[in-house]
């Protein structure tokens, strides 16, 4: 199986990123990616922003959302679709300023809505090693939440599968990933 290098938390000119959905795939390729998921925030959304998301050739391109869930605060899950599966990934735990077993009880409380299916390990494409630990008992991965060029290729995730959308989403939710920084 190829080795295959991926962002899972991106955004674009479809919310609040300074790129568009064309320029974040053709920047992502350049950085040596084989996969990027557009995951602009749902609060913030166009209408009809799938059919924006270009496909694109070199680089498999995930249409995705990141959901605004109430839950003691504001929590974001990102909704990432294959093309028969959908991985859900609890974003940026660091981000909320909450004591530890705080945390737990509100992953608890979102995964009875949502299916978790993994956990990101990373702020803004920043390690945060708090949350790589067996008590978070999800997969980890690492993304970089960019909005900005500048914020591309941070953070990424590295696996051994088949390069398609549904085989990439199996990997992740089997724990087969791993979580790489630059």
């Amino acid at each position: 199986m190829p080795l295959l290098k991926g962002a899972l938390h991106v955004h674009t000119t479809l919310s609040d990123g300074q790129l568009s959905p064309l320029q974040v795939a053709d920047h992502y390729k350049d950085l040596g990616f084989d996969f990027v998921a557009i995951t602009d925030h749902d609060y913030l959304l166009r209408p009809n922003y799938r059919a924006m998301i270009p496909a694109h050739n070199g680089i498999l391109v995930f249409h995705g959302v990141e959901l605004t869930i109430f839950e003691k605060g504001y929590i974001h899950v990102n909704r990432i679709y294959g093309d028969k599966e959908i991985l859900h990934i609890f974003n940026h735990p660091a981000e909320y300023d909450l004591e530890f077993n705080e945390l737990l009880k509100i992953l608890e409380s979102v995964a009875e809505k949502f299916p978790i299916d993994a956990v990101e390990i990373s702020s803004k494409g920043f390690y945060t090693p708090e949350y790589d630990i067996d008590l978070v008992p999800y997969p980890k991965i690492a993304s970089d939440d960019s909005h900005t060029k500048l914020g591309c290729g941070r953070a990424w995730i590295e696996l051994e599968c088949e390069r398609n959308p549904d085989s990439i989403i199996r990997a992740i939710k089997a724990g087969d990933s791993k979580p790489c920084f630059r």
